[in-house]
This record gives C-alpha cells, structure tokens and sequence, in this order.
C-alpha cells in the first residue's frame, strides 16, 4: 500500500511534466459520410476546439486542401491503421499551449459556405502536452447532401399558363458530383420537389438528373396562388439526405 507521503511524492514528480506550457499539435479533419473530405473547393469546414469543461475556445479555423485521393478513399478497402489522407488532403491543424492534459471538445461546421446544408459534428477526447495528434488525425464525419435549387428563383413571378421549370444542384458534402451510373450514383438517390399552397395542399414532382452532372431537373403547371418550393435529396442505402426552400407567386 502507497504511504500518504509517497503518494503525494509521485503526484508532485508528475506535475513537474507539465510544469510548462507545452505547444500541443492537433489534425482536425471533415469527412463527408460517403464521400471525400471537405476542403478548399467547397469553401471548407469551420473547425473549433473548446475546453470540454468551461467552454474556452483554445483554437479555431477553416480546414483547407485537397477532397483526398479518390482511389484510397473510395474504392480500396481500409485496413487498420492505414491513413486515408496524404499531405495535401484538407484539414486544420489545431495548435494548443497547454500545461497539463486537457479533456476538449471538437466541433466541425461544414459545409461552411453552405448555409442551408451545414450541420455540425462532435466529440470528445483527452490531449497531453507535447503529445501531438497527426496523420488522419481527429476525423469528424458530415452525413447530408447539399441542395441548391437554381429555378424557380425566389419569389419569383410566373404566369399560370407557364410550365415551371424545376431544377437544383445537388453534391455530396465534400463537393463530389452526382451523376447517373457514377462513383455517386444519381440512380440511387430519390429526388424530389415537394410544392406547397399558402392553402396547405401539395404535390410532389420527381426530378432527374439527365445532361448536365450534379443538375437535378422537372416540370409542372401551376394555378394562381402562393407557393413553397422544397426540393430534397435522399439516398436510402446510407440515409444521406439534404433539402432547400424557397417561394414564388403564380399569377
């Protein structure tokens, strides 16, 4: 048994490890849930490491780089240990000057520049000073699809007698296109426009992607009235999903 007066010698000796701050290095990395890493192409991942308990934010930025290699991450098998990233794969590189071991919390905003498709991921782990965390590094995954509809425009006009036109861009989180029979199969994934009445009723138009990749397209009529437009994305097979909103006036 452990005498008081060793226990509180062993406790000292220890402390005297972390008597100084030590510049503590830390890879942060987005990954889109089947897909690639989010870099600079997208605009980034906006990447903030806090102290778990109180709150403190000890560094934060926008992970910059490439969407990683196609081949490694998507179609070789994984092994244990193995780092899907290389040099120029996006990521943050977190610099803590920490004195003793830190529990932080480390969160991921992505995609940063897309606003309507950003969702944020977690979690939790311990860092020790001068103990650096590198390669693959802290690897927070993103499920979703981001959704941009390019017509109709918002609050738009448009003649009862028109056919609508009912397109979006969609990608994966990372940015990656979706195209018909492609690494992201756009047979897969179910797309559709959901239109809604100031009344309440609504109907639903499917879109397909047909010349243009990533471009999501349909057409309807419409009577005079108000209208909210949603059109969503949604791949059964990894529950992905994404939509965007957004209104127009037929007269």
């Amino acid at each position: 048994m452990i005498s008081k007066k060793h226990l509180a010698t062993i406790v000292f000796l220890f402390s005297l490890l972390f008597v100084n701050a030590q510049t503590t290095n830390i890879m942060v990395r987005a990954k889109a849930k089947d897909a690639k890493f989010i870099g600079t192409s997208i605009g980034g991942a906006k990447i903030m490491v806090l102290d778990a308990y109180s709150g403190e934010i000890l560094d934060e930025g926008i992970t910059s780089g490439s969407t990683g290699d196609t081949e490694r991450i998507m179609k070789k098998d994984w092994g244990r240990g193995v780092d899907l990233s290389d040099d120029k794969t996006a990521g943050y590189m977190a610099t803590l000057d920490i004195d003793e071991p830190k529990f932080i919390t480390v969160k991921a905003y992505a995609p940063v520049n897309k606003k309507q498709a950003e969702v944020v991921s977690s979690t939790q782990l311990w860092v020790i000073p001068g103990k650096d965390i590198t390669g693959d590094g802290v690897v927070l995954e993103i499920p979703g699809f981001v959704v941009d509809i390019l017509s109709p425009q918002t609050h738009e006009r448009i003649k009862a007698s028109d056919k609508i036109w009912l397109e979006a861009n969609i990608v994966m989180m990372c940015g990656c296109p979706v195209t018909k029979d492609g690494l992201w199969d756009a047979n897969q994934y179910e797309v559709k426009a959901v239109i809604t009445s100031s009344e309440g009723n609504s109907r639903e138009v499917v879109l397909d992607q047909k010349d243009k990749p990533s471009t999501f397209s349909g057409e309807t009529n419409l009577d005079k009235g108000l209208y909210e437009i949603m059109i969503y994305a949604y791949d059964p097979v990894t529950g992905n999903s994404g939509l965007d909103k957004t209104n127009i006036i037929v007269n």
